[in-house]
Parts: C-alpha cells; structure tokens; sequence
C-alpha cells in the first residue's frame, strides 16, 4: 500500500480534509464539516469554541478516512486561520471562546498601539485581542500560561505540543521578521508575561511532534 497523507485545512467556516496518495498523486478520500461564529449582541465580536474544531476535524476526517486504508496513512499536515487567539490555562485547557482574525473588539487596543509603534497594527492581530483580554478580561488573563492561533491550537491537541511557525507567528504582531523570534519589547508593551506565554517557533519544513497516541498514528480518528 502507497504511503498516504492527511490534510486538514481548519477554517473560519468549517473544516476540510483530504487524503492524498503519494504514489497515484491524486486526492482519494475528501470530507468536511461546516461551523459558524458563537451568537452574540457584541458589536464587532467573533468567537468560537474550540471544541467545535475538534469535534468538526475529527467528523470530517473520519469521513475523508472512510474508504481508505488507515494504517497506510504516515503524517498529516494542518493548515488553518490566523491572527486569532486560543487562551490556554496552565494544564492545556481552554479559558475561553477564540478571538477569530475577524473579531473587531480590540479596535481600540489596535489604535493604541499604532500609535506608540508609529505603524498600523490592525485588529486582526493577536497583539490586540491579547491587551483587549488583559484589560477586559483580568481574571483570564491571570491564568494565561500560554495563546497559540487556531490552526496551532489543533497541533497540539493532535500532539501535546505547543509550537508555532515563523509566517503564521509574523501575524501576531509580536515577531520579530528579521530575527525570526518572539520580539520581547513588543510583547512587553502588552505585559512582563506574555513572552513566557508564546510558543516556540519551528521553521515550515520541521514536524510539529509525533501524534498522540503513537504507535498507532491516528487514533483520534479511529474510533467510528
């Protein structure tokens, strides 16, 4: 059996999944599951859960899976919205629903930082929705231990492992380009711990980790 790869493209309105087969180099299995944001009255606000990519990813999966052989697959690769913010607590959980890229709350907190910058930070960057948390949300923010973006809150559910890639990371507002690394000073300007919160950064040719679950290489799929 050729060797067979997973990809799964977490979006803003759903999930896709394909299987593709490096031998025949052709597409063999597709699936996919839509989501919207969660209901709200909050002008500019767009949340959502990210248990709902879970469950939506592990659906559209199993469904890309279903007639193929499983055990042939050999890596998966995700790809995903940026610029929102998954706020983790100190054991791995979730402290509350995801800021999207399109999530305008942090409108204000964007104009305050464009301006001590002297360059447009738009609200779509995860910058701004972490100052908006900060101030907003001070209780959350005391149990930040780590934000990661979508897309990066899905490896390290599929891994255990919490890392970032440098393009993705430009996106935040708080890379440094030219060095490829985390910009203290800038992380700074949003408080003395964010730095400690931010994941290490890989580069796009180097593997996020190992499933969980190893050897068995799909197990959160596997169960229909």
């Amino acid at each position: 059996m050729p060797p067979l790869y997973l990809g799964l493209d977490v979006g803003t309105q759903g999930v896709k999944a394909v299987v593709y087969d490096s031998k025949l180099k052709t597409i063999v299995g597709r699936g996919a599951q839509p989501w919207g944001c969660l209901e709200t009255n909050v002008p500019g606000r767009a949340e959502q859960n990210p248990k709902t990519w879970v469950e939506g990813t592990i659906s559209a999966a199993k469904l890309a899976l279903s007639e193929v052989d499983r055990s042939a697959v050999r890596g998966v690769a995700v790809s995903g919205q940026q610029h929102g913010m998954v706020a983790l607590a100190a054991d791995g959980s979730v402290l509350r629903p995801a800021k999207l890229w399109c999530d305008t709350e942090s409108a204000p907190e964007a104009a305050e930082l464009s301006q001590k910058l002297g360059y447009t930070v738009v609200p779509s960057f995860t910058s701004t929705k972490l100052l908006w948390l900060q101030r907003h949300e001070p209780d959350t923010w005391q149990q930040l231990a780590c934000v990661l973006l979508p897309h990066d809150y899905m490896n390290f559910w599929l891994t255990g492992h919490k890392v970032t890639e440098a393009g993705d990371a430009s996106g935040t507002g708080l890379l440094d380009v030219a060095q490829r690394c985390w910009d203290g000073r800038l992380a700074g300007m949003i408080g003395d711990k964010l730095l400690s919160c931010l994941p290490r950064i890989i580069g796009p040719d180097e593997v996020s980790w190992r499933l969980r679950g190893q050897p068995h290489l799909l197990r959160a799929f596997m169960n229909n």
